[in-house]
Parts: structure tokens; sequence; C-alpha cells
């Protein structure tokens, strides 16, 4: 399989992001990793990170401070959809609320992730999205 462009970890959790980004690098999935902590971080960097090296993959946590992951994609959403177009979300949570998972629907992600994140499931994420 092609690496990823770059893939971005959205979760205001430290720990979480070094581990996940430990797990992305032994599975060489992409060379370029970004990491933000909040939503608003996230846009800021896919604002400024245009055409070959844009996202193929964003990881975004729901319960953030700040810009929190449903925020961030209806933030996100607005966005030109050649910026988009290309961009694979899944959500990243622990537990759900059951008007957040509704919320969810409308704004179109491409699946939900339990935490943690392991090599199964970032495995049956690239096989599910990406696999040509």
């Amino acid at each position: 399989m092609k690496k990823l462009s770059s893939v971005l970890l959205v979760d205001d959790d430290s720990t979480n992001n070094f581990l996940n980004e430990l797990l992305f690098q032994s599975l060489g999935v992409t060379d370029r990793l970004l990491v933000a902590e909040n939503g608003n971080q996230a846009l800021d960097l896919i604002e400024n990170t245009a055409g070959p090296d844009e996202p193929a993959l964003i990881l975004l946590d729901v319960n953030m401070p700040g810009m929190n992951g449903i925020q961030f994609l209806e933030a996100y959403k607005r966005l030109p959809q050649a910026q988009r177009s290309a961009t694979v979300v899944i959500m990243l949570t622990t537990t759900m609320d059951a008007r957040d998972l509704a919320r969810l629907e409308e704004l179109n992600i491409a699946g939900l992730v339990s935490k943690p994140l392991t090599k199964e499931k970032i495995e049956h994420i690239l096989q599910l999205h990406f696999q040509r």
C-alpha cells in the first residue's frame, strides 16, 4: 500500500498523541504526521497545508477543550470542497452521548473508532478507506 501523504492527529491528551505517533511510526503509514491539541490548531494546520501535503486521514477526538471535535467538523465543513475531498475523517472517542452521535451522522464522518488506537484499528481504517 502506498504511504499516506500525511495524517493529522487531533487530541488534547498529549500522552495519547505521543503513543499514537509511536504507533503510526512503527507501522510506516506516513512520513508526515501532524498533531494538534484542539480543533482550532487542527484548522490552522489544514488551512496552512496545501496540495500533496494535505492530510489524507484525520483522527479526531470528540471531547476537547476550546473547539471540540464536533465544532471542528462544523468549521471544517465550510472549507472549500477541493480542500476536503481527499481527506477521510475518523472520530476517536471513549464514550459517546446520543446527541453527539446524532450530530456526527449529519456531519458526514467516515467512521467512529473507540480509543485507544491499536495496530488492528489502524489497519482496518487503511483497508476500508485507502485500499486501491
